[in-house]
C-alpha cells in the first residue's frame, strides 16, 4: 500500500489544494489545513475558538461553494478565488482584505437562485475567522487526519453509475491510498498505521453529511451519496474514510509506504 495523493483545505468549506507532502502536527492536525473560515452573522463564538460547521458557510449548507476555485499563499496570506473565468477576489488577508473576502462571498451567495444562507438575512454579514496559520476549524474539535482507499471511491462510483467521473475530491480526505482492499480501511479502527516515518492511530470512521452530495466542480447536489453509503456499508450513519491522530506527528509524502502495525 502507498500514499497516492495528499490534500489540505486552507479555507473551511472551500476547495482544497493537492500537495506533495503534508506536515502532521502533534495531536493530528494538518499544518495549513482549515486555517480560515467564514462564520455567519448568527454566530457568537469568538474568532479563535472552535465551533461546529453549522456556524460556517460550508458545503453542508451551501453546496455552490464547490464551484469556486481557491488558491491560498500560506506565506503571504494572499487569497485568490475564481468562479468560472471570473476572479472574485485576489487580495492579501490583512484587516481590509478580510472584509473584502467576506463581501465577495456575500455577493456570490446573493446571486444564487437557491441558497439557504443568503435567503436568511440574519446570516449576513459574514465574518472571516482564523489567522491563516493555526489549523483549527475541522468538523471535529480534536485534531485529525482523514484517509480513504481508492478502491472504496471506485465502489461508490460504480454504485451510483458515475464511474470513473465520481472522484475522491467529493470526499475531501487528506490522504488517498492505493493498494488496500475494498473498505479495508474500515477494518483498521483501533489499530496503528505507519505512513513513511509517521505513526498514526485509527480512531473512528468518518460519518458523512450533505457536503458529499455537492459536485466538486459544479457545486450542484447531484447524487444521493449518503443513501448509497448506507447501502454499501450498512451502519447507523453514512460512513466513508477514517479519522487518525498522531502523538508525535511528522511528514507524510506522496508514494510513502503504508504499514498496519498493531
Amino acid at each position: 500500500m502507498r500514499v497516492a495523493a495528499l490534500f489540505r483545505y486552507p479555507v473551511k468549506g472551500f476547495t482544497g489544494e493537492a500537495c506533495d507532502s503534508l506536515e502532521v502536527l502533534p495531536g493530528g492536525r494538518i499544518a495549513g489545513d482549515r486555517v480560515l473560515g467564514l462564520r455567519t452573522g448568527t454566530s457568537t463564538t469568538p474568532d479563535d475558538v472552535w465551533s461546529t460547521k453549522a456556524e460556517f458557510v460550508a458545503l453542508v449548507n451551501t453546496p455552490a461553494l464547490a464551484s469556486l476555485r481557491v488558491e491560498f499563499d500560506h506565506e503571504t496570506h494572499r487569497l485568490r478565488i475564481h468562479h468560472a473565468d471570473e476572479v472574485l477576489l485576489d487580495d492579501v488577508l490583512d484587516g481590509a482584505g478580510r472584509g473584502r473576502f467576506a463581501a465577495a462571498i456575500e455577493r456570490f451567495l446573493s446571486g444564487l437562485g437557491e441558497n439557504p444562507v443568503a435567503s436568511r438575512e440574519s446570516r449576513f454579514p459574514l465574518r472571516v475567522v482564523g489567522d491563516g496559520v493555526t489549523s483549527r476549524y475541522q468538523d471535529r474539535e480534536p485534531g485529525y487526519v482523514t484517509l480513504h482507499g481508492r478502491r472504496s471511491v471506485e465502489a461508490v462510483a460504480a454504485a451510483v453509475g458515475e464511474a470513473p467521473a465520481l472522484t475522491e475530491r467529493r470526499f475531501r480526505s487528506n490522504v488517498a491510498i492505493e493498494g488496500s482492499g475494498l473498505w479495508e480501511e474500515q477494518r483498521w479502527i483501533g489499530r496503528t498505521l505507519r505512513i513513511g516515518d509517521v505513526e498514526l492511530t485509527v480512531e473512528s470512521p468518518v460519518a458523512r453529511c450533505l457536503a458529499t452530495h455537492a459536485h466538486p466542480v459544479t457545486g450542484e447536489r447531484d447524487l444521493p451519496i449518503m443513501k448509497t453509503l448506507l447501502t454499501l456499508l450498512p451502519t447507523q450513519r453514512p460512513t466513508f474514510a477514517i479519522l487518525l491522530t498522531s502523538s508525535r506527528g511528522g511528514r507524510i509524502r506522496v508514494d510513502d509506504p503504508i504499514e498496519v502495525c498493531g
